[in-house]
């Protein structure tokens, strides 16, 4: 993209570095503190579940309403004003929990959280689809590497609160400042993303498509394909998250400090292959990548379940965490290639592959408990198969274009 400068670029890329670490630090910094929170509120595990339920159905209905947003307003106006208003009920919830305790306004402080969440989630990955253009270079896996280093560094912000004994309001209103004061300082670097997007050659009366238009995309075949590409991945990801460490204790009979290690091993592959993998799909494309990423984390997934040997297992959560690393990435930047539409398709690549999120560790935990959550990880190749068999709906524009 010839007419935007490098130094601006490489500035919007850095703030853009920033919205995904606050993004990542969020909620992590909350969940750390899952068991004081409970404890404060005097509920049990399954009614601490209904909040994090409730923070889920918020992040649902932003998802919905992101793409509409960011068509609108567009995602650097978006992220200035929905991370530091969201905040607010991250505050307003923590405060409840601190000051005067009750579920439902924690509840609804959660709701409203994650609704903004997800609506900054989908328009920072439209705006970084729209710097990886003005770049010239893969550049996504590295914002969700972020992202990662964000949910780590908020356990930590979480984990030093616990140990000196920090109040749950003063917990909160340092986090909230620095979503709120970080969303706005990034804000000032970001750069219009449809004219980065179009290479500078979109006319000003096509940059936005009708409503009409917008939910057409839910029609839209390659536009689910490349949902169905995120959902397995997510799939695989969220399931590890959540179930890995009690599959291993249970399912391969190893202590819970090794759990905790195999879940450790996991997250630390899927960082390294978020970093490595932008020169590899740089060289090889995305279909390559999609599909060799998929074999992947099948066959280290299939190690995890069918082999007993608990070494094996190891290995196959290395293959299992490289191979899911790229995979929502690289759907995010695929949704975001018709510069047109890109707010819209992100919105729906999201909304379908949050739902791994929101469906998965309930339905794992169901199965698990009747055939055991080693078993019950098979929903998850399943899924990796599916998504691996869609990759061709994440070509390039470009080559789309030329063939």
């Amino acid at each position: 993209m010839s007419n935007v400068a490098t130094a601006p670029v490489r500035a919007w890329r850095n703030a853009l570095f920033l919205v995904f670490t606050l993004c990542g630090m969020g909620l992590a910094s909350w969940m750390a503190r899952g068991p004081s929170v409970r404890e404060a509120l005097g509920i049990d595990t399954a009614q601490y579940g209904l909040l994090i339920v409730c923070f889920s159905i918020g992040s649902i209905v932003g998802l919905l309403a992101a793409g509409h947003l960011g068509t609108a307003f567009g995602a650097k106006r978006v992220i200035r004003y929905a991370l530091p208003i969201g905040s607010i009920g991250f505050v307003v919830a923590g405060c409840s929990v601190a000051l005067a305790p009750d579920p439902f306004v924690v509840a609804g402080g959660l709701a409203f959280f994650g609704m903004s969440a997800s609506i900054v989630d989908v328009n920072m990955n439209i705006s970084g689809a729209a710097n990886e253009r003005a770049l010239g270079r893969t550049i996504m896996p590295i914002y969700h590497a972020f992202f990662s280093g964000g949910a780590v560094l908020g356990a930590g912000i979480g984990a030093v609160a616990e140990l000196i004994d920090l109040s749950f309001a003063a917990h909160v209103l340092i986090v909230g400042g620095l979503l709120a004061g970080g969303a706005v300082l990034s804000s000032f670097f970001l750069l219009p993303e449809n004219q980065a997007l179009s290479g500078g050659d979109l006319p000003e009366d096509e940059a936005k498509p009708s409503l009409g238009e917008r939910l057409a995309m839910w029609r839209d075949p390659t536009t689910l394909l490349i949902g169905l590409i995120v959902l397995g991945m997510a799939f695989a990801e969220g399931t590890a998250n959540d179930w890995l460490a009690i599959a291993m204790v249970d399912g391969h009979d190893v202590d819970e400090t090794t759990g905790a290690i195999a879940l450790a091993v996991f997250v630390g592959s899927m960082t390294v292959g978020r970093v490595a993998g932008v020169r590899i799909l740089d060289r090889f494309g995305r279909i390559p990548v999609l599909r060799g990423s998929a074999v992947l984390a099948v066959i280290g997934l299939g190690a995890v379940i069918l082999v007993d040997s608990p070494v094996i297992a190891m290995i196959g959560i290395v293959l299992w965490g490289l191979g899911s690393a790229l995979g929502f990435p690289v759907g995010m930047s695929a949704a975001a290639d018709d510069p047109r539409t890109a707010a819209a398709r992100v919105s729906v690549v999201a909304t379908v592959g949050y739902c791994a999120f929101l469906v998965g560790p309930p339905l794992i935990g169901f199965l698990g408990h009747e055939i055991g959550v080693r078993w019950a990880l098979a929903v998850a190749l399943v899924l990796i198969v599916v998504a691996g068999l869609c990759s061709g709906a994440a070509r390039e524009r470009s080559a789309a274009r030329a063939s």
